[in-house]
């Protein structure tokens, strides 16, 4: 024991002997970040100030990332919130937006097929049937986070013969119908919509006449479904800027159960007063933050969207149209949720489908888009520009080009013809080899009137083509869409 202690004694004198001779390292008074200074003390933050501005900056930071997350959902509570207090649709009645007029509210709409919506809740409704016309449609269910339900009309299970489809929300008892196509809707609000794809004006009336939608519980005496039209009524379902964006997420999110992949950002919105359960009432300091985590969150959506840096987006190499769609529309597929991918659709688009990234020839809809011209610029609505559409464009249907503004990231509203696109389906001005030259200015071109879609000066613009029914030249990307030109 002696000896024990003995050597006990020698180590503590060694240590302190060893602590004696060498000075205390030097802390450094700050460290120079991202932010900037960060003073010091003892290696941590200094003071409660500076703490402060560290929870401020993670707040800012979370806010912008949670922006680019809520979009989705942002967008179709929007549309959802228009569709009752503008036009006062009911959750079994369906909005028919047809005129470029009609859909200058709607995220990059197309202008030459009409639109019929349903916005309806699972939790008024309990399930609910959608009595799907037969006849050249795409349309479909999709849950509020804009993931497909399932598809219905030529890409859908009926394969254009339509059917009785049951959807069947959050929570509820799937009842044992043999009946009806039955669907699960991990939301509790849903988007119905379809597109009627005949060019006849006359079947496409009566194709949307025989659409039904109504509670399963009612199906012995359903309810009429009303048609109602927007009628010039001014309406949006862009998300909007501010604070705004931060109050109707709050409202679709305590509407909505959470995802599991969700509760993430759900803890990182608790900080900044958006909590399941409890009333949104951000302080001046939340609200601040909110403010600037919508503003920098919405630049980074529009470098995703119009600037991809995914070397994978180009349709080709030699042209600058890029895959409107990257990522697989049910947005879980792989060893990640593609948060970038679905940011950069989801803050010039709305609405997906298994339809839209079909890899069958002849068969659902194709999307290419670009706001460059061929030197890197963005597009200018003071220039004129020209798009050579080559001859055989790889689209058993038609293709179309539009253009949009990228502030709304709706149509230009350019003229009061509302003349944002040009499409086979027009009598387009033909070369002699079957290809057509498209021109995009302020001003009408002499003698290709029937090919211009107008611009404005002071605006930046990006274009959308479209592919109805794409076919393998556009699969296998023999077919080459050059860049659009200054002029």
């Amino acid at each position: 024991m002696i000896l024990s202690l003995c050597r006990a004694v020698s180590i503590a004198a060694l240590v302190a002997a060893l602590g004696a001779a060498m000075p205390a390292r030097a802390q450094a008074p700050t460290v120079d970040t991202r932010i900037g200074s960060i003073p010091l003390k003892f290696g941590l933050p200094a003071d409660a100030a500076t703490v402060g501005r560290l929870y401020d900056e993670m707040d800012f930071q979370r806010a912008s990332q949670a922006y680019l997350w809520a979009l989705p959902i942002v967008g179709f509570a929007g549309w959802q919130d228009a569709q009752r207090s503008v036009f006062g649709a009911r959750d079994i009645d369906m909005v028919v937006y047809e005129s470029v007029k009609d859909k200058l509210g709607i995220l990059t709409a197309n202008a030459t097929t009409p639109y019929i919506v349903g916005m309806p809740d699972l939790s008024r409704t309990g399930p609910l049937v959608i009595d799907y016309p037969a006849g050249a449609t795409a349309g479909g269910v999709g849950d509020f986070w804009q993931r497909p339900v399932t598809d219905m009309g030529e890409t859908g299970p009926d394969k254009g013969k339509g059917g009785k489809y049951l959807i069947v929300g959050p929570g509820q008892t799937e009842p044992k119908d043999k009946n009806y196509r039955i669907v699960r809707s991990p939301t509790v609000n849903i988007f119905f919509a379809f597109r009627v794809l005949d060019p006849d004006p006359g079947k496409a009336k009566d194709l949307i006449s025989r659409v039904r939608i109504y509670p399963y519980a009612e199906r012995a005496t359903p309810s009429q479904t009303r048609i109602l039209r927007p009628e010039g009524r001014a309406w949006t379902q862009v998300p909007p800027k501010g604070i705004t964006f931060w109050e109707r997420l709050n409202d679709i999110l305590q509407r909505e159960p959470v995802m599991e992949r969700d509760r993430f950002y759900m803890a990182m919105l608790k900080p900044l007063g958006i909590e399941k359960g409890k009333a949104f009432n951000p302080d001046a300091q939340q609200r601040k933050l909110l403010e600037e985590g919508a503003k920098v969150g919405e630049l980074m959506a529009q470098s995703l969207a119009f600037d991809n840096r995914d070397p994978n987006a180009r349709y080709r190499a030699d042209a600058r149209w890029e895959y409107l769609f990257t990522f697989d529309p049910g947005q879980d597929i792989g060893s990640y949720a593609p948060l970038d991918e679905r940011t950069g659709y989801f803050y010039q688009a709305v609405t997906t489908s298994r339809g839209m990234v079909t890899k069958t020839p002849g068969v659902g809809q194709a999307y290419l888009g670009t706001a460059h011209e061929k030197d890197g610029a963005w597009l200018d609505g003071s220039k004129t520009y020209k798009l050579h559409v080559p001859a055989n464009a790889p689209a058993k249907l038609f293709w179309s080009l539009t253009v949009y503004d990228t502030e709304t990231r709706a149509f230009l509203d350019n003229t009061p013809d509302g003349i944002v696109d040009r499409s086979s389906r027009a009598d387009l001005k033909k070369n002699a080899d079957g290809s057509v030259d498209l021109i995009m200015s302020p001003s009408i071109p002499a003698g290709m009137e029937s090919n211009w879609i107008p611009t404005i000066p002071g605006k930046a613009w990006f274009a959308l083509f479209r592919f109805y029914g794409p076919t393998e030249t556009y699969f296998n990307r023999s077919w080459k869409l050059p860049d659009i030109v200054a002029d």
